[in-house]
């Protein structure tokens, strides 16, 4: 266990020398967010004041904490697993003292730690002042919305690991990256909350993965759900914790095979 948390102290203070492209992100996301508002504000003017349960000050929170988590889930995806494997050096991971996937997985949370206090919170502030929030009144929220976020990144670390592993079988894996995200993005209730979904695309965003990353964190911070009914939000993360890495396991023991097969 140590050695995990050395990998992820190191991740951390890799990233924190980025301080230009920091800056960049926080900029950038807090335009973003500003658009993104603009455009769930005029939406919930026109119905009335209010749309599927979300207010003007809602929907402000649901655009910000949004914008505070893109980074730190890496919402549109990463290629260095797929660019290791292709280039070989995959068979430096395997042969490391340590578990392939809690190599890079300590890595990830060194890297979204910092990407969440270093360009999550400060749009988050910025949004604060421009738009306001709706914070929780329940401290209850804020302890179970850092459990949702943590599962939040998880989540979003083995799915996106399962789109890397696939770099065993094929020769190039940017196409499948770009659908990934895209698909990611929507279905997670990044772009617009997923109760504003007709139905059967609500149904399909549920049986996926991708709303735990998303949507489930958000609301659970927020406190528009209320702790109570946050609880199977939450159960929902870990069941798809345990699913995924289930799959990841038994795709990254697929691919390795595959490639000893193959002469490796």
């Amino acid at each position: 266990m140590p050695t995990y948390w050395t990998i992820a102290a190191a991740a951390f203070r890799q990233y924190s020398t980025y301080r230009l492209a920091t800056v960049a992100g926080v900029f950038t996301n807090s335009v973003f967010g500003l658009i993104r508002a603009s455009i769930l504000f005029a939406a919930i003017t026109t119905a009335g004041g209010e749309l599927s349960g979300y207010t003007i000050a809602q929907a402000a929170t649901y655009v910000w904490l949004g914008q505070a988590l893109l980074a730190p889930i890496e919402a549109f995806g990463t290629r260095e697993v797929s660019q290791r494997v292709h280039q070989g050096d995959v068979a430096i991971d395997l042969l490391r003292p340590t578990s392939f996937l809690g190599l890079y997985y300590a890595q990830k949370l060194g890297r979204a730690a910092f990407l969440l206090l270093g360009r999550g919170v400060p749009p988050l502030l910025i949004g604060a002042l421009l738009t306001g929030l709706a914070l929780p009144e329940d401290p209850l929220s804020y302890l179970l919305g850092a459990l949702s976020l943590l599962l939040a990144i998880t989540v979003a670390f083995l799915t996106d690991m399962l789109v890397n592993l696939t770099a065993f079988w094929l020769l190039e894996t940017r196409g499948l990256t770009v659908v990934y995200t895209a698909v990611m993005n929507l279905l997670s209730g990044f772009l617009i909350p997923i109760v504003w979904f007709p139905d059967w695309l609500l149904s399909i965003a549920r049986a996926t993965p991708f709303p735990s990353m998303i949507q489930t964190p958000i609301d659970t911070l927020s406190g528009r759900v209320p702790p109570l009914e946050a609880l199977p939000l939450l159960g929902t993360q870990l069941g798809w914790t345990a699913v995924l890495t289930a799959a990841a396991l038994l795709m990254l023991h697929a691919g390795v095979r595959s490639v000893e097969v193959q002469g490796g």
